[in-house]
């Protein structure tokens, strides 16, 4: 049931408005209803271990901002000892949906989705390739070590085993519970040869969806506690704890007017990527069987990660299988 009918029927407010436009555009149908109520949402950013850049005698205050600069930074990583000096978890979600909207160019054709379900993915462009052959470049060299699927490699950059790593923003918490060292996030890196990047990236966490068939004391309670997730200063402790978005604007303002952002110097970032304005190409992903195509990445590109496939061959492998799930996706949902 969508959020708002479940809001309105209990007889409390609901305006779509108050929350974070780049968020609450992706849980909205095409017809303007928002049918999901935005909770835990993130974005991918850069991590870095400060101890392990002082050790390496680099600034623990300056994170590369650029790719080839993430190149260089890993070397100095590693002639210091460090056996990983970047690592990446949610490969398809980092390196190609965020790397796309950060770059302003298109994962998929109908603009990622949202124009139609006859969409088909692109990204196998030679700015794709580019990216994921310098990745494979600096694993070959010891300086990106894949760690596995989905947030795997989390764990490894809290233990302090990777000094850099691109994930969600919300690993913020994890190591601010459970880190033995000087903690910095930076935003996603890009190519400065590229027009138009960096531009902003996309969404990833969750919602919290409604569903039908209940009785309505049930629904007047679930009104009752979106409600409560609503209010500014649960929303803007929420943000501060955990490092997911604020995703109400002024759970975003009372964090900043609180003095959070200057004390706490790079919890901002995900905020900031997100709110940029944004295009057509970057307003995120919405694909049918998507789960399974970021499997299907994760399969073709960890033939990348250990020498035995090109990364254009991957990529082009990966477009096709996937091209055959939105097929099937099309054909079963027609009308």
């Amino acid at each position: 049931m969508p959020v708002a009918r479940v809001m309105n029927q209990a007889g409390l407010k609901f305006d779509p408005s108050i929350y974070v436009p780049a968020v609450s555009g992706y849980y909205t149908a095409p017809n303007g209803q928002m049918l999901s109520y935005p909770f835990n949402s993130s974005t991918p950013v850069f991590h870095y271990n400060k101890d392990a850049f002082k050790a390496a005698g680099l600034d623990p205050e300056k994170p590369p901002t650029t790719w080839p600069e993430v190149a260089l930074v890993a070397a100095k990583l590693k002639a210091s000892g460090h056996k990983c000096p970047f690592t990446t978890s949610w490969i398809s979600w980092t390196q190609l949906e965020s790397f796309s909207a950060w770059h302003n160019v298109l994962y998929s054709t109908k603009n990622n989705g949202f124009g139609g379900l006859d969409t088909r993915l692109a990204f196998n462009s030679p700015l794709h390739v580019r990216h994921i052959e310098n990745l494979a470049n600096m694993a070959k060299n010891g300086l990106f070590v894949y760690k596995g699927r989905e947030n795997k490699a989390d764990a490894t950059f809290v233990s302090g085993e990777c000094a850099m790593a691109t994930g969600s923003s919300a690993l913020a918490g994890s190591v601010k519970r459970n880190g033995k060292f000087g903690y910095g996030t930076g935003t996603l890196p890009y190519y400065p040869d590229v027009p138009g990047a960096p531009q902003n990236t996309v969404i990833g966490g969750a919602s919290i969806w409604v569903m039908a068939g209940k009785k309505p004391e049930e629904y007047k309670a679930v009104a009752a506690f979106l409600n409560y997730l609503s209010k500014p200063e649960v929303a803007a402790a929420s943000h501060q704890r955990t490092g997911y978005l604020p995703v109400t604007k002024a759970s975003f303002d009372l964090t900043e007017k609180s003095g959070f952002y200057k004390q706490n110097p790079g919890a901002d970032v995900s905020v900031n990527q997100m709110i940029r304005k944004t295009t057509d190409k970057s307003r995120g992903v919405r694909l049918g069987n998507f789960v399974q195509i970021r499997t299907i990445i994760d399969e073709e590109l960890e033939g990348v990660w250990q020498g035995s496939k090109g990364a254009k061959e991957a990529l082009d492998n990966a477009v096709k299988r996937g091209n055959e799930q939105l097929e099937r996706f099309e054909k079963a949902n027609k009308g």
